[in-house]
């Protein structure tokens, strides 16, 4: 099968600082302030056209930052990502403006993707229906909640059928009733072949919809393979970790977040 997704040693690297003063200083004088943290260390995966891959790992694991990157949010500090094909991403408020309605959303996002005029106002009904905003379609979208947010979003990124398509969380903000016709329509997506990427802590739909698992910790790959095999390792790990106090939990992180590069 054809390569859809291709990550080779991909590292993230941001400035923590101790206060704008640090942040002015280390941009304009020729000094090294702040502190580096590394998001993702050496990330390596490929994901075939068709597959679809499930991302896990406790808060902090960079699941986001990887996923930002491969949809070309956000940029590697070093290391190759190729992706051939249009990727979407679809994330809480993901590229909504707030100061926008979710109709003016909609048209926006379209005109970014190179839809024309006539193309929107087809394709505007049908995902302002998939979104159940009713009324809410015309209020801006900083009155919105996180579901509204998400359930736009979603409908968005659905429509414009993508070639790859992320999915960051966005299925556990909103009602049950909402999530689950999300979930068919992802599940429509995985039998017409397309390549996804899903972000989720429910690993309940990771069964369900993944064909393999790739487990971050601390930014870096603990494991990737076929579902079966990846996820009951990672469910113990999680009755282990919830298990722990509070101390035992802060250095365990302390201690993965110190290992060298």
């Amino acid at each position: 099968m054809e390569t859809s997704i291709s990550v080779r040693n991909v590292t993230k690297r941001h400035k923590l600082y101790a206060g704008t003063s640090e942040k002015l200083k280390d941009i304009f004088l020729r000094k090294d302030y702040g502190e580096d943290f590394y998001a993702l260390k050496g990330i390596s995966f490929e994901a075939k056209a068709g597959e679809v891959i499930g991302f896990v790992g406790i808060n902090g694991a960079g699941k986001s930052t990887l996923s930002n990157i491969i949809a070309g949010i956000l940029p590697e500090t070093s290391g190759e990502v190729e992706v051939n094909g249009e990727v979407s991403l679809i994330a809480v408020s993901s590229g909504l403006k707030a100061n926008l309605t979710g109709r003016e959303n909609i048209e926006l996002k379209c005109l970014m993707l190179g839809f024309s005029k006539r193309e929107i106002e087809k394709l505007e009904p049908g995902i302002i229906e998939f979104a159940e905003l009713d009324q809410f379609i015309d209020q801006p979208v900083k009155s919105y909640s996180s579901g509204m947010k998400s359930r736009l979003g979603f409908a968005i990124s659905v429509t414009i059928d993508p070639d790859i398509i992320i999915i960051d969380e966005a299925l556990s903000v909103g009602d049950k009733a909402f999530s689950e016709k999300a979930f068919h329509k992802m599940m429509e997506f995985k039998k017409a072949g397309k390549t996804i990427i899903f972000v989720s802590h429910s690993t309940k739909q990771m069964k369900k919809f993944t064909d393999k698992v790739l487990w971050l910790e601390f930014g870096r790959v603990r494991e990737f393979g076929p579902t079966k095999e990846i996820l009951p390792k990672y469910d113990a790990f999680i009755e282990e970790y919830k298990a722990m106090t509070k101390i035992e939990k802060e250095n365990y992180r302390r201690q993965g977040q110190s290992l060298p590069i």
